[in-house]
């Protein structure tokens, strides 16, 4: 690793990142602006959701609340129900950003901030969404580390597995005022070249000749945690509770549960008690309100 973070070895990976980064990378409409607010809607859809099928539910998002003051004034019940019916997952996130919008508007005069530090006093962005807006947005933020920037930097030098290690090789890499371009790249290179099984070759991955996995022929990573199925789970029945209540504003329990499960009977394992404690989570979350045997958003 000594060797590949000269001053000449880090100047070749960043020109040869970039330019491959450059060349040919995958298109999305969020790279496309330097807006912080459709970044920040982008990077908050995207947690642990596919790009691709995050691309239609950004759309349909800024075509209903194209600016940050429409999203303040929007109700939170519109956006967490938006949320839930383009399948996003939990949507406590709906919830967080429609914060972070009024405070954008009351506390910075509808001005994002532009720094990582500042950018996380916002509801629900933390760490790696600062950075990624700082980026993006401003080219202001520091590097960026996902499972698949660690997954790249893991095979290329041989780090040993740990945060800060990872933070600390990914910021001495990143070349000084260039976050936006070189974050992008870097994730994209893990997402599309150094994936779990690696396309080094295909995807003409630029680093492939000093990479110490492509050498060895190892290409042993981190552990990538597995998201647990949504179909069937708790969360999905949290979104179909929000979906149902968007479009019938209050229910009765024993109304609600049939549109929840088809196995909903009142008294059995998944009927009354099991949807009031289903409600009563959401509740919590003050996602909806739950006043004896109504439930409403």
């Amino acid at each position: 690793m000594a060797e590949a973070l000269t001053s000449n070895g880090l100047a070749s990976l960043r020109s040869s990142l970039i330019e491959w980064y450059e060349s040919d990378h995958r298109s999305y409409p969020w790279r496309e602006t330097t807006n912080p607010y459709p970044i920040l809607i982008s990077e908050v859809m995207s947690q642990q959701t596919q790009l691709d099928r995050v691309e239609a539910a950004y759309h349909d998002f800024l075509e209903r609340w194209p600016t940050v003051d429409a999203l303040a004034s929007a109700e939170q019940a519109a956006v967490v129900g938006f949320w839930s019916n383009h399948s996003l997952g939990y949507n406590n996130r709906a919830k967080y950003l429609h914060t972070a919008a009024n405070q954008v508007c009351s506390e910075f005069d509808g001005e994002f901030p532009k720094d990582p530090a500042t950018l996380q006093e916002l509801q629900g962005v933390g760490p790696y969404t600062a950075n990624a807006v700082a980026s993006f947005a401003f080219n202001n933020g520091n590097a960026v580390v996902d499972t698949n920037v660690k997954r790249v930097y893991y095979r290329l030098f041989e780090i040993e597995d740990d945060d800060a290690t990872f933070e600390s090789v990914a910021n001495e890499c990143m070349p000084e005022e260039n976050s936006r371009v070189w974050n992008n790249a870097i994730m994209e290179l893990g997402a599309v070249a150094c994936q779990k099984t690696p396309r080094c070759e295909e995807a003409g991955c630029p680093w492939r000749d000093d990479c110490a996995a492509f050498q060895s022929g190892d290409f042993t990573a981190p552990d990538v945690p597995t998201q647990p199925s949504f179909e069937g789970s708790r969360r999905q029945l949290r979104g179909r509770v929000i979906s149902v209540l968007s479009e019938h504003d209050e229910l009765e329990l024993d109304r609600l549960g049939p549109r929840v499960r088809v196995d909903y009977t009142p008294d059995g394992t998944h009927g009354r008690e099991w949807l009031r404690d289903l409600c009563s989570d959401l509740a919590d979350d003050d996602l909806v309100e739950l006043e004896d045997t109504t439930v409403r958003l």
